[in-house]
């Protein structure tokens, strides 16, 4: 059974959308990575910090899902990163009303002894130093190394962040972070410059628009399914690259091929995420509702063509 090791936050999130607001509910990268991973035969870890004051109910909630929690550090006295943020009407922008680094701020991981030779490594939205330190515990080459990052370690980081991505092989990052990059409108130009940093295969995800994966000249799109209901975007992302990268964990190829219906299935479990607050629609999802909802998928995108 192929190994996961997940590196992300797990937090508190304080949502507010057009269809309600919720208090503290459990969230964080790397809680909704490893909820979405989970759907995959494979064995799976996360490295992360939190306070004495993230409930164990959480944390059981993780391990009924059969997560490895033994690379999760709970300091004493401390308080769990803490995130609040509002969503406008259309639900794509956002305004952020509170980010409290807590323990964040100091976390150091440490991977498990056990997940030091994973097959892959997928590292959540963090410090790339943090990034950096998962990598250089790692025994030996992983099969595959994912990142996901954001504008703000653009701004605020750049050479750390070009530290890292020199070792990568995969980045996703949403259509606004990929041109900021690299100055580039064009997303075919930007995510040649962007292989040209190191990385080999580029995913950039556009929310409800879908997601593009290129590897060299080869360009393959995913769209989003069309939902009813929208309740909160929050997570999306680390949800597709949990599908992502626990697909490519069970299948053991990391192929273009393979890439292909690893997008697919992020796609598809990112599609549940939004469907309620928070983690709430992750956690009780069932195998069949997934199964159901790729034939969705196939039919939305499955077509003949005869060319004359």
């Amino acid at each position: 059974m192929g190994k996961l090791l997940i590196v992300g936050t797990m937090a508190f999130d304080a949502i507010e959308t057009p269809f309600g607001k919720t208090g503290r509910i459990l969230g964080g990268a790397g809680t909704f990575i490893g909820l979405a991973a989970s759907q995959f035969k494979i064995d799976s870890a996360i490295v992360s910090v939190v306070g004495d004051d993230f409930p164990q109910s959480y944390m059981d909630i993780l391990k009924n899902k059969d997560i490895d929690l033994s690379g999760v550090e709970v300091v004493k006295g401390g308080k769990t990163f803490f995130w609040e943020g509002k969503y406008h009407n259309d639900l794509n922008s956002r305004d952020t009303l509170a980010t409290e680094l807590n323990t964040l701020a100091d976390f150091n991981p440490v991977v498990p002894n056990d997940y030091t030779g994973a097959d892959i490594v997928m590292l959540g939205n963090l410090h790339p130093n943090i990034q950096l330190s998962v990598i250089n515990q790692m025994e030996k080459r992983p099969k595959l190394i994912v990142l996901d990052t954001m504008n703000f370690w653009m701004d605020n980081t750049w050479d750390e962040l070009m530290a890292v991505i020199s070792k990568i092989d995969v980045i996703t990052i949403n259509d606004e972070e990929a041109r900021q990059m690299t100055n580039e409108y064009s997303l075919v130009k930007a995510a040649a410059k962007i292989q040209e940093m190191g990385p080999k295969y580029v995913v950039i995800k556009k929310g409800e628009h879908g997601a593009l994966l290129f590897h060299k000249d080869n360009i393959f799109f995913a769209p989003a399914l069309p939902l009813e209901e929208v309740f909160d975007p929050t997570g999306a992302g680390d949800t597709f690259a949990g599908g992502f990268s626990g697909y490519l964990t069970e299948a053991g190829n990391i192929s273009f091929e393979s890439m292909k219906n690893a997008i697919i299935h992020g796609s598809n479990l990112a599609s549940f995420c939004v469907e309620r607050f928070g983690t709430e629609r992750m956690v009780d999802l069932e195998k069949s509702e997934v199964d159901a909802r790729l034939v969705q998928f196939k039919e939305l995108t499955q077509f003949n063509i005869e060319l004359t």
